[in-house]
């Protein structure tokens, strides 16, 4: 349809083609038109309304500059013979047909333009500070790709070509400027780095649609000097624990938005959390923020930080407009684990050492329990708590010779001890069967010499006072044998025989 529309007008007598031009209010339009070279000469101008009837914008015969008129500007390129058109200052009432015509004698040469202006956010001035970042947010509804995005300084005549935007929903980087196309939201972002006092001026954002025309915004970028800020700050917490940050902005602030954001990767403001009232903690988000507007303080928390914590994060302010101006950056670190985790993993260090210790005491003792076992099976020596041991050797196991004699009768011949270094205490005893067939069976006697005499007293009655009645008892708790003890503590030493008759 619209190559039968295009052909139809050219049919008509001076007019060369038609297009079609999109614009935004607040931002302007940029028209380029055609013409013949041999009309290089002749006067170029922008009309509107019939053309029978059309009313000049702008008209001029000013060759290969630029020639202003209110809203309009003029230039005309005899070069490559084509002028070009800037219309600023759009508005929803601006959208009208207009015609690029070249005056000549006869009827002039005229392109046709259909404007058609977009209710857009107007962009004035835009405010930065000096050592941050800034974000300027352009809306538009444009859906076409390959978009060509030039940021210029119109002071100085100077334009950063930035990138094709074929790719939505990624940021492109350029030297200090980077743009962001978000065709979900409908807007074009244009990031720039590391502002200056000296980046201060009048900027253009330009779209390229098409080789026939571009829209753009033009704004003020101010960037001042924070005084009451700092430009960065350096965190650092143990994984599991909290970081909070603090940072100041100016008061002039204090009724905007303000925000924290991470850096990641190619995405320059991710993961952002928002706070738009004044002492109330935000509602959502990664970081928790509260905004002190009377102390022109953002503080912000990030509970439970891994090492995936560890990035460099901006405080800003956002404008009613959308822009955001990044003041202090925040640069975090997480090392290490946290203070509790370490004193668990501690604690348990200590307690599989504990029962590792106690596991080599109690092999230890084993060890050492045997090892006495035979030793004092060496020695004849043996330990058992509350029982007393004799070692009993029947040499001679040979019955009494006397029928009527009890088997159970022992007879012994007590001595003192005649080597000096036995112990006074110590008695040795020689027993013997009895020989008496009237001997009651169940007492010992004994024969006890004195080391210090030759005399020896015989005990041949049970009405004597001096004997001894020996009864081998078990207790539950002793084992079935008994053996001597060689400690000296325990001198009472019994060497009882079995004797003949």
């Amino acid at each position: 349809m619209k190559i039968i529309w295009t052909f139809t007008l050219l049919m008509i007598p001076g007019v060369l083609s038609s297009i079609s031009v999109t614009g935004y209010s607040g931002g302007g339009v940029s028209i380029t038109c055609r013409y013949d070279r041999k009309y290089t000469d002749n006067k170029k101008y922008f009309c509107n309304g019939q053309w029978s009837e059309c009313k000049y914008q702008i008209r001029t015969n000013t060759k290969n500059k630029w020639f202003d008129s209110g809203r309009f500007s003029l230039y005309d390129d005899t070069r490559a013979a084509v002028f070009m058109v800037t219309f600023r200052d759009l508005s929803e009432r601006d959208s009208d047909i207009y015609y690029c015509g070249t005056g000549r004698y006869g009827k002039d040469l005229y392109t046709e333009v259909k404007l058609n202006v977009i209710t857009g956010q107007q962009i004035r001035t835009v405010m930065g500070y000096s050592g941050g970042n800034i974000i300027i947010k352009f809306k538009y509804e444009m859906q076409q790709n390959n978009l060509l995005i030039d940021v210029c300084n119109t002071e100085v005549l100077q334009c950063f070509t930035l990138i094709n935007t074929n790719r939505a929903a990624e940021w492109t980087h350029g030297s200090r400027f980077s743009v962001y196309d978000d065709r979900s939201e409908g807007s074009l972002n244009v990031f720039i780095r590391d502002l200056n006092v000296k980046d201060s001026g009048e900027y253009k954002i330009i779209v390229t649609v098409s080789e026939d025309y571009s829209f753009f915004s033009e704004f003020y970028l101010d960037i001042k000097k924070a005084d009451c800020c700092e430009k960065s700050i350096s965190l650092s917490a143990a994984a599991g624990a909290s970081v909070n940050i603090s940072c100041k902005y100016p008061q002039s602030h204090s009724a905007d938005v303000k925000f924290v954001c991470r850096r990641s990767g190619s995405d320059l403001c991710a993961e952002e959390t928002s706070v738009e009232e004044s002492r109330r903690w935000s509602a959502e988000g990664q970081i928790q923020l509260y905004d002190d507007r009377e102390q022109q303080l953002l503080t912000g928390t990030i509970s439970h930080v891994t090492r995936q914590h560890s990035a460099e994060y901006w405080c800003g302010v956002q404008s009613d407009q959308g822009h955001k101006s990044f003041i202090t950056r925040v640069l975090v670190s997480v090392t290490g684990l946290s203070l509790i985790i370490s004193l668990v993993l501690v604690l348990l260090a200590l307690i599989i050492v504990c029962l590792l210790f106690l596991f080599l005491c109690k092999k230890h003792q084993s060890r050492g329990g045997k090892s006495s076992s035979q030793t004092g099976a060496k020695h004849g020596v043996v330990s058992h708590a509350g029982c007393d041991y004799d070692e009993i050797k029947d040499t001679h196991k040979q019955l009494p010779t006397n029928p009527s004699d009890s088997s159970n009768d022992v007879y012994a011949t007590a001595q003192l001890p005649t080597n000096p270094s036995d112990s006074s205490n110590a008695v040795y005893a020689t027993a013997q069967l009895p020989t008496n067939p009237s001997v009651s069976p169940d007492c010992v006697y004994s024969t006890v010499q004195k080391a210090s005499g030759d005399s020896q007293i015989l005990i041949t009655s049970a009405e004597d006072l001096n004997y001894a009645v020996v009864n081998f008892q078990k207790k539950a708790d002793c084992p079935d044998r008994d053996r001597l003890r060689n400690n000296q503590d325990y001198s009472e030493y019994a060497a009882v025989n079995h004797l003949t008759a």
